[in-house]
């Protein structure tokens, strides 16, 4: 198994646990094993040679053991019994927002439900609802649940197919026979979710190369094949589409299969407009074909400036290609640093030492460090006490290190229900800056959530709001609120608004952080992560912040760190009292 495959069983192993009921810190410890096995920046099989799998925090000897069995083996004895024991129904249901393995164990053992069909049939009969410590309204958001996973389950996050097409392209582009090869699609467009993957190359004769593509060890089955085109079901479960053109047809493809449709319509739109037609493996005009050997120079034949695909939306950015107005947007080498990350302080995996210097191999010139606070207990929020000990460390830290790199002790403040702050204002005081957000009471009318943000995005020891909506990516929905009612507060306010670069939660999304900057918020891109590799989250940030529109001027953390800690010193001291 790989690394990947491992992390998924160990996940499954601790909900089989809970499913059954066993005792609590038995189950985490396989959830902060998988966890911690997705935050490694070294191969797996090297650590396992090597004999340093132990020292990965959150992995002991005993899980050192079964790790290295399903490396090596691809089976562990626990799990497969567990497996015929459990009814394979049941992990389907965690899947759905608003159960919980406790749930699903309550809902098995009441009314015998083994699968979704099973669970869906009890609802509509109002089982449901009687079984004690649901009621009502647990039933109705258990349906709400099923519909949101329902509606989304063709889809994967962002982050599973880059994981997924990376590997598949690189060797794509080494088969021979192949001159140029890329991802199309969602993909290239670097949308939040995908539905199939795409992958387009360029070769005089397509069909052996697509023939290599069959037997890759990743396929699972053959959908379809043809001479220019292979359909196939991963292995992990998306289906991959494979197309094949000729050199000539290339840039051509390549513009059409990355889209989107409304995009590649008004493009079509405006060829006719100029006496052209354009399809997806030609650009032709009233004296024949016109060659373009890349997607700038067909844009150029349009009378266009090249539109990167995060723009192709049919958004306006046809209409500022050819008025020379599409900003420069921001790439990953523009950051300088980011705030948003935990440490073992709280729920992070790594320790405060090693996230900075983490940090610092990535070329960051700082990093802030925001652990819970302490309303966060199932976090290890910290106490005012545990504050002040941070505090100091952060300080010893910052003297070891020197001019390399900068620690800033912020802090991501839970926003209380009626949107008062987690630690009193002299607390808050003492921190470079704050991060508020909302971990609990997401059910409350759109009205009151709306008024319970914007208090605290009004708070003047607030230097910027974290995950605004609260969603997690194909898993919940958001929270019901009115953000541009909330952009207007930050705006008003002076109040950053982060794009929380975790795949599983891209929040602020394109739209609203488009919206967010043209209202005159300032956009921090923050990885929210709780391992080291986490920070790798930070390129998620970006796509999304291109998505956007957004400049390098646009975002906070571009800024040098000189600039950075003059910013927040000045932050602080304009809200003093």
């Amino acid at each position: 198994m790989d690394t990947e495959a491992v992390a998924r069983t160990l996940e499954e192993l601790g909900i089989l646990l809970e499913i059954r009921g066993e005792n609590p810190f038995r189950c985490r410890a396989y959830h902060t094993a998988a966890q911690a096995l997705r935050g490694l920046t070294e191969d797996l099989t090297d650590l396992i040679a090597s004999g340093r799998l132990e020292q990965i925090p959150g992995i002991g000897a005993s899980m050192r053991d079964k790790i290295t069995r399903l490396a090596t083996t691809g089976r562990l004895e626990e799990y497969e019994a567990l497996r015929r024991e459990t009814p394979s129904g049941l992990i389907a249901l965690v899947r759905v927002p608003g159960l919980g393995p406790k749930k699903v164990r309550a809902l098995h053992e009441a009314l015998g439900i083994r699968s979704l069909e099973d669970l869906k049939a009890a609802l509509r009969a109002g089982k449901v609802a009687a079984i004690k410590g649901f009621g009502e309204k647990t039933a109705a958001r258990i349906a709400e649940g099923i519909s949101f996973l329902e509606s989304s389950s063709e889809r994967i996050r962002l982050d599973t197919a880059t994981r997924l097409a990376l590997p598949l392209l690189e060797r794509l582009r080494t088969t021979p026979g192949v001159a140029q090869a890329d991802w199309g699609g969602s993909l290239r467009r670097r949308a939040e979710t995908i539905g199939d993957l795409d992958l387009l190359f360029a070769a005089d004769d397509p069909a052996p190369v697509l023939a290599a593509c069959a037997g890759w060890p990743e396929v699972e089955s053959v959908l379809a094949q043809g001479s220019t085109r292979l359909s196939v079901r991963l292995s992990e479960g998306p289906q991959l589409d494979v197309r094949g053109v000729l050199p000539s047809q290339y840039a051509f493809a390549l513009n059409y299969f990355t889209g989107s449709k409304a995009h590649n319509i008004h493009l079509r739109r405006r060829a006719q407009e100029r006496g052209l037609k354009l399809s997806e493996y030609a650009l032709e005009g009233p004296r024949g074909a016109i060659a373009c050997r890349d997607e700038a120079a067909l844009y150029r034949a349009l009378g266009l400036s090249y539109i990167p695909p995060e723009l192709r939306e049919d958004q306006g950015e046809i209409e500022a290609a050819e008025s020379g107005s599409l900003p420069k947007l921001l790439e990953y080498a523009h950051l300088k640093g980011t705030f948003h990350c935990h440490t073992d302080w709280s729920d992070g995996l790594d320790s405060l030492e090693a996230m900075v210097e983490a940090a610092r191999s990535l070329g960051l010139e700082y990093l802030g460090i925001a652990d819970h606070s302490r309303s966060a207990a199932y976090a290890g929020g910290l106490s005012i006490e545990r504050v002040r000990e941070q505090r100091s460390a952060i300080d010893r830290l910052n003297q070891s290190l020197g001019p390399a790199i900068r620690v800033f002790q912020g802090i991501e403040c839970d926003i209380l229900a009626d949107g008062s702050l987690d630690y009193p204002d002299e607390v808050l005081a003492g921190f470079d800056y704050v991060v508020a957000s909302v971990h609990s009471n997401f059910r409350l009318s759109r009205q009151d959530m709306t008024a319970r943000i914007c208090r605290a995005a009004a708070h003047p020891r607030v230097t910027m709001l974290g995950h605004p909506t609260g969603r997690l990516i194909l898993a919940r929905a958001g929270y019901e609120v009115d953000l541009n009612e909330v952009i207007a507060v930050c705006a008003r306010h002076g109040t950053m608004i982060e794009i929380n670069a975790d795949p599983h939660r891209l929040d602020l999304d394109a739209l609203h952080a488009r919206a967010a900057r043209q209202a005159g918020v300032t956009i921090v891109i923050n990885p929210d992560a709780h391992a080291t590799a986490g920070l790798a989250n930070l390129q998620f940030g970006v796509d999304v912040a291109r998505r956007a529109w957004l400049t390098s001027a646009d975002v906070f953390n571009t800024r040098p760190a000189r600039q950075v800690a003059a910013a927040l010193a000045a932050g602080k001291a304009s809200s003093r009292p």
